[in-house]
């Protein structure tokens, strides 16, 4: 079982702060008031001006609970291994990304506390605990988020979601501190829950949305002005703590960021100040390795080390359900939690999660913020060191364009590989756990032991352009390729996926950039893959209008070619052909007859390593799974009664606002992507995931021109006015034009102000 689970996870020393990365300003007294104003502009996004870090906090932390109270309320209970007390053992948790039944949560967070992995990060100073000012930043959060829910009552939440529920109460810095630590193993341990506890029969659930993203950072080779430009294009899951919330957090003279800011974060993780943009997209890199562990003989809790017998730690976890108490054995190594998945007499695996104990990503974004330009924002990454599992693409206002993997990652060099590696689980490593001579390196350079140091992560720098979409960090810039860097960073030379090989061709053939250029290229909504393929298909039509379905019906194919013909190539609202090519175009991927996967075998021109941007290319029509696939199609469509001119206004929705876009398998850029297929009504279950924070950003030496889109909104309540305000102007391809300066917000003629003292 455990090769299954991870099968389905993976497809998918130098110490000091230098003292111009150091954090300068105010931080909140222990006896001092609090004091901040949320000014509100148009679509209700919040400005936190404060005068310490303890206030910015305090105001966005009551801002927040204005707009999303419920969803960070819900997200305590699961941090604090709650939820079967409250929901039922059996129902599944509000985790978007690895959903697991409630009990199965509980116990793995209820662990990680009693592990006191958390207590011991806290106890450590910068940079490898917090600092005073991120500490003092969470405080007040929590403090600001307790007076507003004290301030309106549980019984009187605007938020009918979580209306005078006995679950809803105050939270705790804990919470906080839990949800980030919970972020920074979004990639590993948190993926892992039903194989540490050990998960029922039929327990095993389908995996959630996997964040995902597009991100630019264009230089001043490639822009109209000569300026640096970002695009921030995140793919995080739209419902769940994993949404992002818009807010700029200001303290005159120490730090003045506008960005995108993960629920229950009091922290910007992709955004912008006066003179540097920065965004991010999930790394191709490794974030854990497994280790086989070879069983003493007759003791199935014990394992050889060198030759000698360890025995595993062993977690007594106690967790309250409606009507019962339940107890659950769980085992700990020395790399890491025991999965209680693929447990034999023989062998057992132990997790190792680089992120397993790493708070420094948040003094890190809090640094980035405070950064003046792509220099400044290298040195905070070298002195913490902590990203979790992101790439970082930056540009500043003298149009400087960085690409790195600055992330946190196993340090498990080729040789240790070749030398370690029992097997591999798609791309992870599973590495002997017998000799401690498996165990990860350790860099001078690394903050911490058992991770790469700065020197040996991909890194780059151009004047044009870099940019990533999930991908490797192989082609960040096609004209100067990276290679010199370990495997388990990601792959040298291996097939992209489309959305990566259409965005590159956006960039080369849109050059230079305007603002505007930018925000009309990055909502184009071009399909990829009707662009190189659709050809071939049509010639497939003419040659056999009438095609054999899977079920060995006899389907009539010529009326349906005749849309997908005129269709105009992208996924716009009320592009006709579309979604049956979609439906097309997917089938592809379906395995062979004997059950296993048979990928890219539709290509007529296959991929070549030297023509990475151009191939694959083309439909191999002597494939018996390109007719299948258009034979399948088009009996759906017409045993359904569903017209093939079914647009994505009509396909696609979230609530009630219909939305454009198309997935990343079919090459589209801004994707959108729905839990399910299509139904017989011609209606998907509702989007899920895609493009989430979309944020375009010119730099000029008279300050930032910025674009920005919510594409879900400011609130996750139903009965908030910011609840699909945005989304709207998602739907229609339009922007909010932001208001950053002083005189911006203040020129804005729907301006609220609150004021707090506390």
């Amino acid at each position: 079982m455990i090769t299954k689970i991870l099968a389905a996870l993976l497809m998918a020393a130098s110490t000091y702060v230098p003292a111009h990365v150091q954090h300068h300003g105010a931080v909140a007294a222990p006896d001092g008031r609090y004091a901040a104003d949320i000014r509100r502009t148009e679509y209700g996004i919040p400005h936190i001006l404060a005068k310490d870090h303890g206030s910015l906090g305090y105001g966005y932390g009551y801002a927040f609970a204005q707009d999303n109270l419920c969803v960070m309320a819900s997200w305590a209970i699961t941090l604090r291994g709650e939820r079967s007390r409250y929901f039922g053992p059996e129902a599944m948790s509000d985790d978007p990304a690895r959903p697991a039944p409630n009990l199965v949560s509980d116990v793995y967070y209820k662990s990680i506390h009693a592990s006191g992995v958390l207590r011991r990060v806290l106890a450590g100073t910068a940079p490898h605990g917090p600092s005073k000012e991120l500490r003092a930043l969470v405080d007040g959060y929590v403090a600001g988020y307790n007076r507003y829910l004290g301030d309106t009552g549980v019984d009187r939440l605007p938020d009918p979601t979580c209306r005078g529920k006995d679950w809803v109460g105050p939270i705790t810095a804990t919470d906080v501190w839990m949800n980030l630590l919970d972020l920074g193993q979004l990639a590993g341990s948190s993926q892992f829950k039903e194989a540490i506890v050990g998960a029922e029969e039929g327990d095993e659930q389908e995996r959630g949305p996997a964040p995902g993203s597009n991100g630019w950072a264009l230089g001043r080779e490639a822009t109209r002005s000569g300026h640096g430009m970002l695009l921030a294009d995140p793919h995080f899951p739209w419902n769940g703590i994993r949404r992002f919330y818009q807010v700029q957090l200001t303290i005159p003279g120490v730090l003045d960021v506008s960005g995108g800011s993960l629920y229950g974060t009091p922290l910007v993780q992709i955004g912008h100040n006066a003179s540097l943009a920065w965004t991010h997209t999930v790394s191709h890199a490794q974030r854990f390795t497994l280790f086989k562990l070879d069983l003493v003989k007759g003791d199935r809790t014990s394992y050889l080390v060198d030759g000698r017998a360890e025995p595993m730690g062993r977690q007594e976890v106690t967790v309250t359900t409606r009507d019962s108490v339940v107890t659950r054995t769980l085992y700990t190594s020395r790399y890491g939690p025991v999965l209680a998945e693929g447990w034999s007499d023989e062998s057992a695996f132990a997790l190792a999660d680089v992120n397993a104990a790493n708070l420094r990503f948040a003094d890190e974004w809090l640094a980035m913020a405070a950064a003046r330009d792509v220099a400044g924002l290298r040195e905070a990454q070298e002195t913490y060191q902590g990203m979790p599992f992101v790439y970082t693409l930056a540009t500043d206002v003298a149009g400087t364009a960085y690409f790195a993997d600055a992330s946190a990652v196993p340090h498990v060099t080729d040789a240790q590989a070749e030398r370690c590696v029992k097997q591999t689980m798609g791309e992870a490593y599973v590495l002997d756990g017998s000799t401690s001579a498996c165990l990860w390196g350790s860099d001078p350079d690394a903050v911490e032991p058992g991770i790469f140091g700065p020197a040996r992560q991909p890194r780059m720098i151009r004047a044009d352009y870099v940019a990533n979409a999930n991908a490797s960090p192989w082609l960040t810039n096609p004209e100067a390729p990276l290679s010199d860097y370990p495997r388990i960073y990601g792959n040298v030379r291996k097939q992209l996926d489309l959305r990566t090989r259409v965005g590159l061709d956006m960039i080369d053939a849109n050059r230079p950039f305007t603002l505007e250029k930018l925000q009309s290229t990055a909502t184009g909504k071009r399909n990829l893959s009707a662009e190189i393929a659709r050809a071939d298909l049509m010639a497939l039509c003419r040659a056999e209008p009438v095609l054999t379905a899977s079920d060995g019906r006899r389907v009539k194919v010529r009326p349906a070619c005749k849309v997908l013909a005129r269709w105009d190539a992208h996924a716009r609202l009320d592009s006709e052909g579309a979604v049956l090519w979609r439906e097309f175009f997917t089938g592809l991927d379906r395995p062979s007859p004997e059950g296993e996967p048979q990928p890219n075998i539709w290509w007529r021109v296959k991929f070549d390593p030297e023509r990475p941007l151009t191939t694959p290319r083309g439909l191999d029509r002597n494939q018996p799974v390109v007719s299948l696939a258009l034979a399948d199609a088009v009996q759906f469509f017409q045993d359904n009664r569903i017209p093939y001119t079914l647009t994505p206004a009509q396909a696609q929705r979230y609530g009630s606002v219909p939305l454009p876009g198309c997935t990343e398998g079919e090459g589209c850029f801004d994707r959108v992507r729905m839990r399910g297929p299509l139904g017989a009504d011609g209606r998907y279950p509702e989007v899920d995931t895609g493009s989430s924070f979309m944020m375009a950003v010119e730099l000029t030496p008279r300050g930032p021109r910025g674009r920005t889109v919510l594409t879900y909104s400011l609130s996750a309540n139903p009965a908030s006015p910011h609840h699909a305000d945005q989304t709207v102007l998602f739907s229609r391809g339009q922007w909010v034009t932001e208001r950053f300066t002083e005189a911006e917000i203040k020129a804005d003629p729907r301006l609220t102000t609150t004021t707090l003292r506390g």
